[in-house]
């Protein structure tokens, strides 16, 4: 428990040294493109123009009772992304700046804090999308899209905490990295995204709602269109955050045991 308070102290310490970085991890992960951090904003609105052209006008499986299709898999898929992004660039966060990983002044633990901060610009362009998108549908903003904030500190923290145990565990077995890519190329389909969950039977409902991907992209959906109260779901959120803080534990005990030999095998 001690190693997990020690991490969040060590972020905040150093906050200044994480938002320089991640500023410049921004930048420089396209440098070298014409299009330059276009490019970051390019495929993700691609992959919702391609499934909305898919299952919006495709197959008519994207009904939604409630809001347009397009808003659904918008205000859904937005989160998702960021998920994606910081578990991805998070766990190998460590192997990218290997060169800092070596200098024994360095507090390597704000590294994967930098991939999350650098996804976080993106992130921020695509809600604002999403709010838009959702006003154009006759969806105007409200008080409740500041819900966003809460949701997305649930999704930061969750994610984190995986992301500290990945990055640590990759550097001695490289292959999970093609693991993850896999899962969560699966993963997509086991949240409700680009499907309504009213289409699976009541008593197997819960099998997807178990996935904390659910509460947030749930959460989303509420705060962006059906105006709901984040306190409306009182089991779900205790569910949810007591998942993350056995995930956050595990991910920080086995980062900080591990990390001593982190620049002997990088």
């Amino acid at each position: 428990m001690r190693r997990a308070l020690l991490l969040p102290v060590e972020i905040w310490n150093n906050r200044r040294l994480i938002v320089k970085l991640a500023v410049n991890d921004f930048r420089t992960r396209y440098a070298g493109s014409y299009l330059g951090i276009i490019w970051a904003f390019i495929q993700p609105v691609i992959t919702v123009f391609v499934y909305w052209m898919v299952f919006g006008l495709g197959f008519k499986s994207g009904m939604t009772a409630d809001m347009p299709f397009v808003v659904y898999l918008v205000s859904g898929i937005v989160p998702w992304f960021y998920m994606q992004e910081l578990l991805n660039a998070g766990t190998n966060s460590l192997i990218e700046y290997s060169y800092l990983v070596k200098k024994v002044v360095f507090k390597i633990s704000v590294l994967p804090m930098v991939k999350a901060l650098s996804a976080l610009f993106v992130h921020a362009f695509f809600v604002l999308v999403a709010i838009i998108i959702a006003w154009l549908y006759r969806i105007p903003p409200s008080l409740y899209d500041l819900q966003i904030l809460y949701y997305f500190f649930c999704m930061f923290v969750f994610t984190l905490g995986i992301v500290y145990g990945t990055c640590s565990i990759v550097i001695f077995f490289r292959d999970l990295t093609q693991i993850i890519a896999i899962l969560l190329q699966v993963g997509i389909w086991t949240v409700p995204i680009m499907w309504n969950l009213s289409i699976v039977p009541e008593k197997w409902q819960f099998l997807f709602r178990i996935n904390p991907m659910y509460y947030v992209i749930n959460g989303y959906r509420d705060s962006i269109c059906r105006r709901v109260p984040f306190t409306a779901h009182p089991w779900m959120t205790l569910y949810f955050w007591g998942v993350t803080a056995v995930l956050f534990l595990i991910g920080t005990v086995v980062f900080k045991r591990l990390k001593v030999h982190f620049a002997d095998v990088l």
